[in-house]
This record gives C-alpha cells, structure tokens and sequence, in this order.
C-alpha cells in the first residue's frame, strides 16, 4: 500500500473509531445503562454499512473517500450550518439518553422497526448519490474540472444527498424510540434549507450550466413539494 493510501487508511479509521465512541457515550451515559438496546441498534445500522462503505471507497475511490473525510468548510454560512448541526445532533442524542431513563416519550417498539427500515433505505440512497456522483464533498465548493450531474436522482431533484440526510437524520430519533429527540431533529430542515441556499448561489457563480439545471430541476429535496 502506498504512503498516500495508508495515511487515507489511518485517518478514516480514526474518525471512524472516534464517531463510534462519541455517540456511544452521549447515548448511554445520559441513559444510564447499556440496556438501550434502541441505542445498540442505531449504531450498528449506522455505524456498520459505515466501515463497509468505506472499505469499498478505499479500494475504488480513495479520492472521493478523501473528500467526504474533509468536513473544513471556508464559508462563514457552512460554518454556521456545521456548528448548529453538531448543536442538534448533541441535544438529540442526550436527549434520547435520557427519554430511556426517565421513560418520558418513548414510542412503541414496532416505530422502532419502521425507523431502521426507513433508515436503512435511506443509506441505499445515499450509496446510490455516492455511485452516481464523484464530485460530492462534504464542504461547499466547486472543484476543479468539476461537471454538472443532471441524470440519475439528480433528474429528479438537485440535491438527493440532502433528501437522503434528511431520512437519514430523522429516522435516527425514531430508531431510539424518543419523541423529544425527533422533535429536536426537526432542525435539521431549516438548517438543510440555509445550507442549500448558500451552495446553490456558490454553484451558479462556479459551475457551468448550473443555472439552466435549476430551470429543468425544478425541485431541491423533495419531488413536487420543495
């Protein structure tokens, strides 16, 4: 393995591990037991399709795993939208921490069920924007030699990673069973909506013809809604 690869290796292994006990605490020490097993389940069905996700993009597509890896945005907005997201998912996952323990609102385990079907379909989503798109980023930027993608998911709505994050992302209270959680996660759709305004006028001064896309693709997330 080349110099370049091993050091791609090694630090998407630690933010991986580092992701893995992060949430692993703001869940379990709030709920004050290794009994959530809701938790246990969000973590493998999260964390799980992860490593293996990453394991291919090393061996196929280092470049793109290097460019999700790079979460430093140069925009003063993103880093907004970064900082009020890491704000949500902190009150989010404590908050289900603690839902377990005191047993506020926790919904019935058959939602549990649907959350992780949900949750599940949404990463085959978001592998499928992966596969059809090599220029995603986890920052907003146009890249150098960078072409429009208008075919696939993309011929339906502009943005199908952010219609991913958001079954993604609102699926995960539903999988812990906390209401107050997925209350807190509603967030996400205003701070998605900011993210989306920002990138679209960074993509129409940077990238050609993004312009005319937006008149054919009429909607950013969701098919004849938004």
């Amino acid at each position: 393995m080349s110099m370049a690869k091993n050091n791609l290796l090694q630090s998407a292994l630690i933010k991986f591990f580092a992701g893995v006990i992060l949430v692993g605490l703001l869940l379990f020490i709030p709920a004050g037991s290794f009994a959530f097993w809701q938790a246990w389940l969000l973590m493998g069905v999260l964390f799980i399709p992860m490593f293996v996700a990453g394991l291919i993009l090393m061996k196929i597509n280092p470049a793109l795993l290097r460019k999700r890896l790079n979460a430093k945005e140069e925009q003063m907005e993103q880093k907004e939208v970064v900082l009020l997201s890491g704000v949500m998912f902190l009150a989010s996952f404590i908050l289900a921490g603690l839902n377990f323990r005191v047993s506020w609102l926790v919904s019935p385990e058959w939602v549990t069920i649907v959350g992780t079907v949900i949750f599940l379909l949404a990463y085959a989503l978001y592998a499928e924007v992966l596969r059809e798109n090599e220029y995603l980023s986890r920052t907003v930027e146009v890249q150098e030699g960078q072409k429009l993608v208008d075919t696939g998911l993309y011929g339906i709505v502009r943005h199908p990673m952010y219609m991913a994050t958001v079954l993604l992302f609102l699926s995960m209270p539903i999988i812990l069973g906390s209401i107050p959680s997925f209350v807190v996660m509603l967030m996400y759709i205003p701070i998605i909506a900011k993210r989306i305004h920002n990138e679209e006028k960074v993509l129409e001064d940077g990238l050609d013809g993004y312009k005319q896309y937006k008149e054919r693709v009429k909607y950013r997330i969701i098919p004849f809604v938004w």
